[in-house]
Parts: structure tokens; sequence; C-alpha cells
């Protein structure tokens, strides 16, 4: 589904990170870890094709690719909703009942709020609900856990665990314990780039 081969991307002349190469298939997850400015991110980015490499390639072998950042894609205008259904119609129509979408993502209690007047985990339910508005097979999330309580965790957890058993696969950028459960994965370590590799 995903081959990464030797990528990097230079800034100011410098690599953000040691070349990365890994292989992943339907139903496999690979957890991206590393400090703080490790280039978790920016790798994320690169395989979402939202940056394009300095160095290496990526053989993306799905056309259906979900991606979830930091920055959250919430439009503070519309309700939880809206918000939703904004997403299912941007994606080419829902194949997911909003109601189950709601359930899934622990926000019926909040569905008819301003996405404004959310709390931040309630705002990141918001965002990764989109996971569920139609099915993907490859998942890009970065830190997903982070700013979830651990009803949020779980939601999280059952939702990455639904995923992987109908064929689909995970790249997920995290770090300290917010690691996924009840999932198998392998571990790729970010290394800071250094000059003149």
């Amino acid at each position: 589904m995903l081959s990464v081969q030797d990528i990097t991307l230079e800034r100011y002349f410098k690599p953000v990170f040691e070349p990365v190469s890994f292989e992943l298939g339907a139903g496999q997850v690979m957890l991206l870890t590393g400090d703080n400015g490790s280039g978790k991110t920016t790798l994320l980015r690169l395989l979402a094709g939202l940056l394009r490499p300095s160095a290496g390639s990526v053989d993306l072998r799905t056309r259906s690719c979900m991606y979830v950042g930091h920055l959250l894609g919430v439009k503070d205008d519309l309700d939880v909703i809206e918000n939703i259904e904004f997403m299912g119609r941007l994606f080419g129509g829902a194949e997911t009942p909003l109601g189950t979408i709601l359930d899934r993502s622990g926000l019926r209690q909040v569905a008819s709020q301003l996405a404004r007047t959310l709390s931040a985990g309630q705002r990141k339910r918001c965002a990764l609900s989109r996971l569920l508005v139609r099915r993907s097979d490859l998942w890009l999330l970065d830190e997903p856990y982070s700013n979830l309580d651990q009803e949020g965790i779980q939601l999280m957890d059952n939702m990455l665990h639904t995923h992987i058993e109908h064929g689909g696969a995970c790249v997920l950028a995290t770090h300290g314990s917010l690691r996924p459960r009840g999932v198998d994965f392998e571990e790729c370590k970010l290394v800071p780039g250094r000059v003149g590799q």
C-alpha cells in the first residue's frame, strides 16, 4: 500500500531527519516516534503529498488516503453536524450514516454546538470523525491522541482497530506513552539529520 525509500527533506541545506525507508501493507500500522522537532510532522506531510522530498521516493499504491494533521480543519462557524456533513461533501459523499459517526466519535451530546464552543478534546474528536465519513485505505495521523481524555483515547483505539480489521493501514505520529492499544504496530524512530551526510 505504501513504499518509502530513503526519503528526507532538507531545510537550509540540512536534512530534517536521516533517510527513512519502510514498507506498509494492508492491516499494518507504522508508528512514527522521536523527540520534538525530529521531523514526524514533516514526514507525514511528505507522505500526504503536501511536501516534496529532497531525496528518496514515496510510492503510494492507493488513491484512498486520509490525512489528519495538527491543523484540524474544523470550521468554527459550523456546528459539529455541519462540519461532518461538509467533510462528506468534500470527499464525494458520506458512506457512513451521521448517527453512526456521532456515536463512534463520541460527539452526539455536542452535535448541535458550534465548533468554536468545543473543548480542545471535542475539537480533536470532530477532526477525527472525518476518518469515519467514508472508507480510506490509508490513514496518515499526526498525534491523534493529543488533547483526548481516556474515553477519547479509547474511541480512537476502537476506530483504528476497526480500520485495521477491514484491511486498512495507518502511519501514526506520536510521542511518549501515547500509543495505540489493541493493534500490533512497527516503530520508526526518526533521528534528526546531520550536516554533511
